[in-house]
């Protein structure tokens, strides 16, 4: 059975101290960092660029850095990110003219492919492209604003995707983003997410007089796994 892998969305952290932030949530148990990237044109928000990811690295940060592109077009910033220090590069099939190129870009600059799909986005495009995918990434809330609640329907969208790669035979991560949190992981790993992204759901138990506040949301988070897994 594939690890699973929690992924804290800086999008929630304090950014006045953000390195401190992520090595925090790194050393309670978080397995790599996401980046939601926005461009206040393919969605409703403006929200940081590669100089960031670069800054993080940095700072010390080694974590895997899980750049999820919700800009339009992608092509010209995924080098910049490549540079930057990404190990993922995500991006949504609506914001590319080619989408085959697009991934194929990504894994020339040395980074895993992943393909990001909105609430109302169909699974189509990966009947096409599946050998050039390291990570499907299914929205569970519409792109755009953190704190959301979780929409419903994208758990029978996950046991789609999971069925499809299953199928495929390759070696691909199922990320599920939005309204992740303590209450509903359980499902949603039973729908056949490995991979999590969870903002405020951690970092919202921040504590400025306990540098290990993440911790116990953290060993809540993986229990519930366990439990989805037993």
């Amino acid at each position: 059975m594939r690890d699973n892998w929690l992924a804290p969305s800086i999008l929630s952290a304090d950014f006045a101290q953000l390195g401190l932030e992520v090595r925090n949530v790194l050393n309670a148990g978080a397995d790599i960092v996401h980046f939601d990237v926005m461009d206040n044109h393919y969605v409703p928000n403006l929200t940081f660029g590669p100089t960031v990811c670069e800054a993080l690295r940095r700072y010390g940060v080694e974590a895997p850095i899980d750049v999820h592109l919700m800009v339009s077009p992608v092509d010209r910033i995924i080098p910049d990110f490549a540079s930057a220090g990404a190990t993922y590069i995500s991006f949504h099939p609506e914001a590319s003219e080619h989408v085959d190129r697009t991934l194929q870009l990504i894994r020339s600059e040395g980074c895993k492919a992943g393909l990001a799909f909105n609430p109302a986005t169909p699974l189509d495009y990966l009947d096409h492209i599946l050998e050039r995918v390291d990570m499907v990434l299914i929205m569970s809330v519409n792109p755009g604003f953190s704190n959301q609640s979780f929409i419903p329907s994208a758990l029978q969208k996950l046991r789609e995707a999971r069925r499809r790669i299953d199928a495929s035979g390759f070696d691909i991560r199922l990320e599920i983003d939005g309204g992740v949190k303590v209450e509903n992981i359980r499902k949603v790993r039973e729908a056949g997410a490995d991979t999590f992204v969870a903002g405020s759901a951690i970092f919202s138990a921040v504590s400025e007089t306990d540098p290990n506040c993440y911790d116990s949301v953290i060993r809540e988070i993986r229990s519930q796994l366990a439990a989805a897994d037993s």
